[in-house]
């Protein structure tokens, strides 16, 4: 296809965001950090005012989902987080992107005055990387603990490891006091992402440490918290927003305990909300854990599965408007609704 350009019919009401931003923030930056960092600066553009619970409805998120995006950016020199003296937050600065990305920020106008929530601040963490030595590089690649780091390190990317990589990796157990499970799943995760460089690999490390991830089942549910696999769940459950705690283990354990595909978890997730509109995530679960139990790979063996049941069923009457749909025959089988609600409203 041609190449084409791209213009605006009225320019009048804009928000300005920087090339800068887009190029070298933007695609590590997940949704909740992206929208409210837009949101800030629109804000900032339009001189309108703002506070954490009215960002938090504007995007259907939790007030803390809010905090950690600010301070998300906070760690980038993006922005500057002010106190009061009770140490709630008050107000936002937005920084200059090219001196912040030149570790030079400068701040610009206060963003908004935010009103006190009793909000405090995290205390500082010092996630720069040191300049190592190279008697400190050979010391931590003779280490009989880490020398298995590195091997394993290099059996992922495939290669024999570079001075710099190797420094990178002994400043994942020295500044940021990951253990080697935590090291070994972080490099795996990245690569299964096609993400071999370690700049990628310590910009995902040290957003795990500021979340203060220190295992790698920790460091699981927030890679599925995120991935886009659970944000078509929840819209295949009529849900929106962020996954919470409990949403996000629900898709974990469909994804990766159970291991089921895509199209098998949303094929739950569309029989669920064609039977009930409460407690989905419960509901959904119960299909998969029983698809689980019997084995289901493909949507062919869901189908087997709803055909070898109908089979075994003798009806002495045909349900008043029932058809031969799928949905009728899969309301007709083992699934019972209206008892399972019972049970998880019991629990």
């Amino acid at each position: 296809m041609g190449r084409f350009k791209i213009s605006q019919e009225n320019r009048s009401d804009v928000t300005v965001v920087s090339n800068l931003f887009i190029d070298e923030y933007m695609k590590d930056a997940n949704d909740a950090q992206l929208k409210i960092y837009l949101y800030l600066l629109r804000t900032m553009s339009a001189g309108l005012s703002t506070s954490v619970s009215d960002i938090a409805d504007q995007f259907n998120h939790t007030e803390k989902d809010v905090i950690r995006a600010l301070k998300y950016w906070e760690k980038k020199r993006l922005l500057a987080l002010e106190y009061d003296s009770d140490k709630s937050l008050s107000g936002i600065s937005l920084l200059d992107v090219a001196k912040s990305s030149a570790n030079e920020p400068a701040a610009l106008a206060p963003v908004v005055q935010l009103p006190s929530k009793g909000e405090t601040p995290a205390p500082k963490c010092d996630f720069s990387k040191p300049v190592y030595s190279l008697d400190q590089l050979k010391e931590f690649k003779t280490n009989e603990e880490t020398s298995q780091i590195l091997f394993v390190a290099e059996q992922y990317i495939g290669r024999p490891l570079s001075p710099s990589e190797i420094k990178t990796i002994l400043f994942f157990t020295d500044r940021l006091k990951f253990s080697e499970d935590l090291i070994d799943y972080l490099i795996q995760y990245c690569v299964d992402k096609g993400k071999k460089d370690f700049r990628y690999i310590e910009k995902v490390a040290i957003s795990w440490a500021q979340e203060g991830i220190t295992t790698p089942k920790q460091a699981a549910a927030v890679a599925v918290k995120y991935d886009k696999t659970v944000y078509e769940i929840m819209k295949a459950l009529g849900k929106s927003g962020s996954p919470t705690r409990g949403e996000a283990a629900f898709a974990t354990k469909w994804i990766q305990e159970y291991g089921f595909t895509k199209d098998i978890i949303l094929e739950a997730c569309d029989r669920t909300v064609m039977a009930t509109d409460k407690h989905r995530f419960e509901y959904a679960d119960r299909i998969l854990s029983s698809w689980h139990q019997k084995q289901v790979r493909h949507k062919s063996d869901i189908k087997a599965l709803d055909e070898a049941y109908a089979k075994s069923r003798t009806f002495t009457s045909k349900p008043a408007g029932a058809g031969a749909g799928q949905f009728n025959q899969f309301m007709q089988n083992s699934y019972d609704f209206e008892a399972l609600e019972k049970e998880i409203l019991s629990n």
